[in-house]
Order: C-alpha cells, then sequence, then structure tokens
C-alpha cells in the first residue's frame, strides 16, 4: 500500500519525497533529535546525510512496501517540515519518529502516533505495534504510555548516543481500537 496523506487536528502527515531533504538537512542534524536514534544515523551528520537517508532508505523501503514515511506540517504553514514519523515492517521495530526541539511539548507527535499508528492497524491490518526506546527517552516514553502500549521487555540498544538501556513497548489492534474508537 502506498503511503496516503494523513491529517490530524492541527497537523497534515504528508509522505516523504526526495524534495524533503533540504528542509531535514537544515533542521535534523541536532544533539537533542539524534541522540537517542539508533547508530545507523551518522554523526557528526553529513551534509548529503538526509539526501542519502530519504533517497536510499526511506524511499527505498517505500517502495519494497515495507516502510511508510510521513512529514509532519502544521496546517497553517503546510511549507514547513517539523519532524518525521515512520512505520516500518522491521521485527520489534514499527514505529520511529523525530521532532524540531522548538515543536516539541506541544502534543503534535501525539497527534501524529494517533494518525499513523491508526492506519498500521485499520489500513494496513497489523496486529501488533511494536516501538523500542532508550529508558533516557521520558518524552517518547510518556507518549507510549498515553497511548495505551504496554512495556514488553528491557533489553540494550545502540544509540548515537552510545549503549543505553533500551524499553520495547507494544499494542496490539484489539487494544488500540478498544482504547481509541
Amino acid at each position: 500500500m502506498t503511503t496516503p496523506e494523513l491529517q490530524t487536528a492541527r497537523l497534515i502527515l504528508k509522505p516523504l519525497a526526495s524534495e524533503d531533504a533540504t528542509q531535514i538537512q537544515r533542521i535534523f542534524p541536532r544533539w537533542e533529535i539524534v541522540r537517542y536514534l539508533v547508530t545507523s544515523v551518522p554523526w557528526p551528520y553529513p551534509d548529503n546525510a538526509a539526501q542519502n537517508y530519504v533517497d536510499n532508505v526511506a524511499l527505498a523501503a517505500t517502495r519494497a512496501g515495507k516502510g511508510w514515511f510521513w512529514t509532519l506540517r502544521r496546517k497553517e504553514n503546510a511549507d514547513e517540515l517539523m519532524g518525521v514519523i515512520c512505520l516500518m515492517d522491521t521485527p520489534d521495530n514499527n514505529r520511529g519518529f523525530w521532532l524540531a526541539p522548538e515543536w516539541q511539548g506541544q502534543g503534535y507527535m501525539t497527534e501524529a502516533c494517533h494518525a499513523v499508528t491508526d492506519f498500521w492497524f485499520n489500513a494496513l491490518g497489523r496486529d501488533v505495534l511494536r516501538a523500542p526506546k532508550a529508558v533516557a527517552n521520558d518524552r517518547s516514553k510518556r507518549l507510549s504510555q498515553r497511548s495505551g502500549m504496554r512495556l514488553v521487555r528491557l533489553q540494550k540498544g545502540e544509540y548515537v548516543s552510545g549503549e543505553l538501556e533500551t524499553e520495547l513497548w507494544e499494542i496490539s489492534r484489539e487494544k488500540w481500537n478498544q482504547l481509541h474508537h
């Protein structure tokens, strides 16, 4: 299934496109964004890294039917990219996201996660969504708790900031629809 545009009360989740790399390259390379991301994110972030990621990782996964990637944009300024959220057909790692620090703490990622999680379960028909996160990443952990996810296990994880304790969170389609529909 192709990646559709999704909308929330305040956001347009626009399918990621090659031309988005320019804005990503400008706003993404900040320690507060990358520190809890996987070690495959190069750091320091090279000049061409966003274009490489968009074209050769994200859009390649989309073409293969293994990933769905969106940019987050406020409805009142749809030209400005705020962050990225994705769903991935990868064991124990189905959803990932980042949001520029100036937009954090305003509920935008909660809205985006709700929209893409609903897409995962009710458009793609998946049974379970799992998301790993660094124990130290309190905001991401709270988002999982508020959406009804449960902690499955603790493990080690490799992040840009090093090896960290990691929690694996999950929610079933049945639980999601019970809580959110």
